[in-house]
């Protein structure tokens, strides 16, 4: 069977996801040994995470009363199929300190594609060379943040290539009970991906055959100068599938693309037509809901559509928290000025709509400007783009005080009553403490988001993000990757809410993602 990718955003509920067709794999048990891997080339990263993780909260809160639609369904939907997946990555002597790190995106690549979770796939890395250390187990990171910043910290061994050691520590440890793996099931996947880039020092023929008898599907990638024959003896059947090769590590991130669809598995009632939708089926696994086209409601029998009344926009008050540390660097900072000018465009701003602030901190904090003093996209804009890069320290537990005191107080345009948000942005542990202030914030009714990006600190994320924190924090490994958090960005909040408010919400998450999507070209 055939099924697409995971779309930018993942549309729980609301608005079908529209991804592009890509090859299903719905094979049992699969084993990864994982060589180096080139660093990935995707650019203008970040402005799709941020964006996407931002830009869906913002949602939630924004443009109410409209009636919008969530867009038509188009072919299957795509979900990672539950997976206990081991990567086992060569950090020989061969393998150049550059070159690991290009392993390193891959293998974090491949993991902002996962569906990642205790009940959902799990992740562990054995990294090997004349010795195999366990980097972390299938237990140790139940989110993607948790595994993200865990690969970051990796280092290469630089010593020999024992791969069939390697391999022997995957079956008696990695994907072991003591370790996380879970009993071998067809609910679930075991997969091993080995990466290496030399003829191994040992023998992989008889160990890579009790690991497939064992259940555990081996898929074998090879970089330069690598023994294709040992490649062979180690993948899982059929070869074609298993074994990849590629000439250097700079383009190892092409195979990215593959290990997505390898994990996706199809669960489409709305593609069969077994379903009763007036307008919109929107397929989960196993079933599905209806949803109606642009101008209507979903009825109460769940199944039929209305016509809902329009309205205008709901009034918003935001003000962006941004790290100008110097570890942020002068071409990162552009490129989050240029998130916030997206997020920009897409609101309704005016004094009974949506108003803007926007902070910057390092050592200290400087307000860009507060709130209601500008009463129009272009004004906000040209502002945004005149903001001076700080380059010092990180002090956001100073940041979120000052957002506290002054960037939400009457006497810089914030309006009683209105909702107010906050949105963080960091790369870096916090120089001072933030607790206080963090929690103060939330007590006050602040809805806070805490975007985190490279060597960020994850409870530092989780203790700024409002609740449920799960989809108020957000963390990814780079800039060049920040797109991926759309994913997380999900509609939770607003299925509480008027389902004419919840479809203007949707519709200006579509918007958003297409002027994330224009940027990025």
């Amino acid at each position: 069977p055939r099924c697409p990718l995971p779309a930018p955003h993942t549309c729980q509920g609301l608005a079908p996801c529209l991804p592009e067709e890509g090859q299903v794999n719905t094979s049992g048990p699969r084993l990864l040994l994982a060589t180096p891997h080139p660093a990935s080339g995707s650019s203008a990263a970040m402005d799709r995470i941020v964006s996407a993780l931002l830009l869906s909260l913002l949602l939630l809160l924004q443009s109410y009363g409209v009636c919008g639609a969530p867009p038509q369904p188009r072919g299957t939907l795509c979900r990672t199929k539950p997976t206990d997946l081991v990567f086992i990555i060569d950090s020989s002597r061969s393998v150049r300190p550059h070159e690991f790190e290009k392993i390193k995106v891959f293998v974090s690549q491949v993991i902002e594609g996962l569906d990642v979770g205790p009940n959902s796939t799990r992740v562990g890395v054995i990294n090997y060379a004349s010795a195999v250390k366990n980097e972390f187990s299938l237990k140790t990171y139940q989110t993607k943040a948790g595994l993200l910043q865990a690969v970051r910290r990796i280092e290469p061994l630089s010593t020999g290539t024992m791969t069939g050691l390697a391999i022997q520590f995957a079956i008696s440890r990695a994907f072991s009970d003591s370790e996380g793996a879970r009993v071998r099931s067809p609910n679930f996947n075991k997969v091993a991906i080995v990466v290496t880039d030399g003829r191994p020092q040992d023998g992989v023929q008889d160990v890579s055959a009790r690991a497939r008898a064992a259940g555990i599907e081996i898929f074998a990638i090879g970089v330069g100068r690598v023994d294709m024959h040992t490649l062979r003896q180690i993948a899982s059947q059929p070869l074609d599938d298993h074994v990849d090769y590629v000439e250097s590590y700079s383009v190892i991130e092409k195979l990215t693309h593959k290990f997505q669809e390898a994990f996706c598995v199809v669960s489409d009632l709305c593609a069969t037509g077994d379903h009763d939708c007036e307008h919109v089926c929107i397929s989960i696994p196993g079933a599905y809901k209806c949803a109606c086209k642009e101008g209507f409601t979903l009825n109460s029998d769940g199944k039929t559509c209305s016509a809902c009344s329009g309205g205008s926009g709901s009034a918003l008050d935001l003000v962006f928290l941004i790290d100008g540390s110097k570890s942020v660097r002068p071409e990162n900072f552009e490129l989050v000025k240029k998130f916030i000018n997206q997020i920009v465009d897409s609101l309704e701003v005016s004094e009974k709509q949506a108003q803007v602030g926007l902070v910057q901190y390092s050592s200290s904090v400087r307000q860009e400007f507060p709130l209601g003093q500008f009463k129009n996209k272009k004004d906000i804009k040209a502002a945004v783009k005149k903001m001076a890069y700080m380059e010092k320290g990180t002090m956001t537990g100073q940041a979120l005080k000052y957002l506290i005191d002054s960037s939400f107080s009457i006497i810089n345009g914030a309006r009683p009553g209105v909702p107010k948000v906050g949105i963080v942005f960091t790369d870096g542990r916090s120089q001072d403490y933030i607790t206080d202030a963090a929690k103060k914030a939330k007590d006050l009714g602040f809805r806070m988001f805490a975007v985190g990006v490279g060597n960020a600190v994850e409870d530092e994320l989780r203790e700024i993000a409002s609740e449920p924190v799960a989809e108020h924090y957000f963390y990814t490994a780079d800039f060049r990757t920040i797109s991926k958090i759309g994913k997380k960005l999900q509609m939770k909040i607003c299925i509480e809410e008027d389902p004419c408010e919840c479809k203007s919400i949707v519709k200006f998450q579509t918007k958003v993602e297409d002027l994330i999507n224009s940027l990025q070209q």
